[in-house]
């Protein structure tokens, strides 16, 4: 069962971590990698395992999908993505991150690997487990709507 005081922990707890990992925002022109703020939202919503339909991910980001096939594109042609055809339906797309994605991510993201580094430092080898475990399940649990 879950209370009140357990959505209220995470409300509390997330931007603290948050707060406490974040950098400034980099502009694209400004890395290599030459993505968007944007671009790097799109990028943190995929996974180099698990599928998502461009129209979920149109969705839940807000975005038009036009807007967003143009994005997916771009990010394609960069070696960001792959965008493969559902096996049981041929009009279906599905997106996942490739390696240079997960490149990407790390480079850019607004959460700085050395607090991040730091933070994880502070933990022992079973809390830093337990806490990676967690993060993966919130995660998980955040797919599955």
């Amino acid at each position: 069962m879950v209370t009140d005081d357990d959505v209220l922990k995470v409300q509390r707890l997330y931007p603290q971590i948050y707060l406490g990992c974040h950098k400034q925002h980099v502009r694209a022109t400004s890395t290599s990698f030459r993505i968007s703020s944007q671009d790097a939202s799109i990028l943190v919503h995929l996974d180099n395992e698990v599928p998502i339909a461009p129209q979920t991910l149109a969705a839940h980001l807000g975005i038009k999908p036009p807007t967003l096939s143009a994005a997916i594109a771009r990010l394609a042609r960069l070696g960001y993505l792959e965008i493969t055809t559902d096996q049981r339906d041929r009009r279906k797309r599905e997106l996942r991150l490739t390696k240079r994605g997960l490149e990407a991510i790390k480079a850019t993201s607004v959460l700085d690997a050395d607090r991040v580094l730091e933070m994880l430092r502070c933990l022992t080898s079973k809390e830093k487990r337990e806490a990676l475990h967690g993060l993966e399940l919130l995660a998980k649990a955040a797919r599955c709507k």
